[in-house]
């Protein structure tokens, strides 16, 4: 506890002296993430901390307009968006000329040389090779013609030529019949292969950084982006700085209703990115990011729930933080939080009775009142509000918090009064928000008899924890990759299992069976159907205990400009801008 307590303090000091020390000019963007680094490497990138990065080193083909709500693709690294055949089956992207890596001693003369069609091709390979047991193979999965062949003959592994050979030999479904044009052949329609496209997973990266540094890339990332890589101090923080030979982009002309008068079409049409450097440091625990931002050592973040009711009354900054030049700007989160069981443990995954006594323990208005200030929709499923097929009056019977009712089932599960059954081990990243969740857990379950033991580790070792299928019951969240509930859904498809998005390792022949079902169809009345009947068979199998979707509150500085923070749209750093004679003005009232 004190060597916690003495890390926290002297985190929160060494940022606050070296905000005293820079200069006033300094053109930087500071952020401070909730959870420590495990890798910079796209094919790594499911955690979000690190999507808060790498969206700015790396770049994909498709991004999201900055401004517009609904959320609207556009153009990156390709010309236009794709064109389709009829069938729905083969996409031709066209990628922009001279788009060049950032220069880095990879290169034979230090200088970063054009991004051909053959190095997305690359990318992709390296996401569906089984050697590397990368995150975001579920991305391609089944989709993409002769990908999963591929992926089954560098499987079976052999002699280290033989295993190169097998990784330079061609998918079908990808080809590049020239420098700057992809095609791209599905084994079957996906309907969401653009916003797949525009993932951090789908990113560019050029083989010479992972030939020359290997498993170190995660290290050493080298990309297209609006900013390079220039240090990570593990544990502290990471800087990146401006690429001088970016490709180059401007601020949107046009936004959503009410963002010309927010001041946020000022900078139209002027050249990205703003900032010179940002700085990214880790800072697991909420008080001491909190303590930063309000120093003017963080330029925005979210509100730890101790302090939220001295901050906002209403829905509204209270006058004191008005005062210090403070804004508020507050979104709906594409996500769901969850209590997951882990479906291959021999104890929680076969006894469904158990499962359903945990659920009715669980109350879930104390915890939204406790942990999120009444800021947050009580969760019945994994379907997130905010995206086509969310249904608001959907009540799911097992999240009724009925203490008698989860012992009768504990009873039924044969345990009764929780007699003979093991204590049940609960898997939490480390901060103290987390500890006082687990805590609550524990506490809850103990009332119907049911022991608990909290396993607490650091996120990168709970990530692998999860990734391993080592976790028996554990707390985490699934924020949306893209506007659609089959992303939310794909959380328990049984091919996505661990160390894909499937953390729970739900396998029910049933839900995958409606979720194939569901991708070979256009958005709609009929796919927002499967999506309900999925709804209802993970709420008769009960492999999770929903507990929120949250609400957003992101305080920022009164100097930072054209934030609008949305959880898809993660390359949002090029276009926020210091007014660094606001920012010497208002810090003297900090």
């Amino acid at each position: 506890m004190f060597k916690n307590i003495f890390v926290i303090l002297a985190t929160s000091l060494a940022l606050a002296a070296c905000t005293k020390k820079a200069p006033e000019n300094d053109n930087t963007i500071n952020y401070g993430l909730r959870t420590n680094l495990k890798a910079l490497d796209p094919e790594q990138g499911s955690e979000t901390s690190a999507n808060e990065i790498i969206p700015n080193i790396f770049e994909t083909l498709f991004e999201y307009h900055y401004l517009k709500r609904p959320v609207v693709l556009q153009p990156l690294l390709a010309e236009a968006m794709p064109t389709v055949s009829k069938d729905g089956r083969t996409y031709t992207i066209k990628i922009k000329k001279g788009i060049r890596f950032q220069d880095s001693e990879v290169f034979p003369d230090g200088k970063g040389r054009e991004v051909k069609a053959q190095d997305f091709i690359y990318s992709w390979k390296r996401i569906a090779d089984p050697r590397n047991k990368g995150e975001g193979w579920w991305i391609f999965d089944g989709k993409i013609e002769g990908i999963n062949d591929w992926n089954a003959k560098l499987a079976k592994g052999g002699k280290p030529e033989e295993v190169n050979e097998a990784f330079n030999a061609p998918i079908s479904g990808l080809q590049a019949p020239d420098d700057y044009t992809i095609v791209i052949k599905l084994a079957k329609p996906f309907y969401q292969l653009n916003n797949v496209l525009a993932m951090p997973f789908a990113s560019v990266v050029p083989k010479e950084a992972v030939d020359k540094y290997g498993e170190e890339f995660m290290n050493h990332p080298v990309g297209t982006g609006p900013y390079k890589f220039e240090s990570w101090i593990r544990g502290n923080k990471v800087t990146l700085v401006r690429n001088p030979n970016w490709h180059g982009g401007t601020y949107p002309n046009e936004g959503a209703p009410g963002d010309q008068e927010a001041g946020l079409l000022a900078d139209a049409g002027k050249p990205l990115p703003f900032a010179d450097k940002l700085v990214f440091h880790e800072i697991p625990e909420a008080q001491p990011r909190w303590l930063n931002l309000m120093k003017g050592a963080l330029d925005f973040g979210g509100i730890p729930k101790d302090n939220f009711d001295n901050t906002i009354t209403d829905g509204k900054l209270k006058p004191e933080m008005v005062s210090k030049g403070m804004k508020l700007w507050t979104f709906p989160s594409l996500e769901v939080v969850y209590i997951g069981f882990n479906m291959a443990d021999p104890l929680l995954g076969k006894n469904l009775e158990l499962r359903r006594a945990l659920s009715l323990a669980y109350d879930g208005q104390t915890a939204r009142k406790k942990f999120y200030n009444d800021r947050a929709t009580i969760a019945m499923s994994p379907l997130s509000p905010d995206i086509d097929g969310y249904d608001a009056k959907f009540v799911n019977p097992w999240k009724e918090f009925n203490v008698e009712k989860a012992k009768e089932h504990l009873k039924k599960a044969g345990y009764p009064e929780g007699k003979g059954l093991p204590a049940i081990e609960y898997n939490i990243s480390g901060s103290s928000t987390d500890r006082q969740m687990g805590e609550y857990v524990q506490q809850q379950f103990q009332k119907i008899g049911v022991q608990v033991n909290i396993i607490s580790s650091s996120w990168p070792q709970f990530i692998e924890r999860l990734n391993q299928k080592k976790a028996q019951m554990f707390g985490i969240a699934w924020v949306a990759d893209y506007p659609d509930q089959g992303n939310m859904l794909q959380t328990l498809y049984s091919k996505s299992a661990a160390p894909g998005p499937n953390n729970s390792n739900y396998n029910s022949k049933e839900f995958d069976a409606l979720f194939e079902q569901s991708e070979k169809i256009p958005p709609g009345p009929a796919r927002i159907a499967l999506f309900h009947k999925m709804r209802d068979q993970f709420v008769k199998d009960v492999p999770w205990i929903p507990t929120v979707h949250r609400l957003n509150d992101i305080i920022y500085q009164g100097w930072i400009n054209n934030l609008k923070r949305h959880d898809i749209i993660r390359n949002s750093y090029k276009y926020i801008r210091v007014d660094q004679a606001k920012k010497a003005e208002l810090k003297a009232k900090l």
